[in-house]
């Protein structure tokens, strides 16, 4: 998949996902920033989704991160988990 069709599917799919909220998008980048949030033990979640691959060529590699600061308990990877596990799902 090109890396144009793979971050649209990416900005796609976080509008589907629940307590994601997208905050930031660079379309000439290729870089969604978002923030999931957090429950009654965590803090909400800075998520940075990055695409890359070469122009004109169908191969892309597609990256996710997230941080938390402060609370008890952090998701930062279950967010990287649901995320990768939904997208791949998404674009198979």
């Amino acid at each position: 998949m090109n890396k144009t069709d793979a971050f649209h599917a990416a900005c796609e799919m976080v509008d589907d996902l629940d307590g994601w909220e997208e905050v930031n998008i660079d379309k000439d980048e290729l870089i969604l920033t978002c923030v999931c949030k957090g429950g009654l033990l965590t803090k909400d979640s800075d998520i940075r989704i990055w695409v890359e691959g070469p122009n004109g060529m169908p191969n892309s590699n597609t990256h996710c991160s997230s941080e938390s600061t402060g609370g008890i308990f952090s998701n930062d990877k279950s967010n990287v988990a649901e995320f990768v596990r939904k997208l791949y799902m998404r674009i198979t």
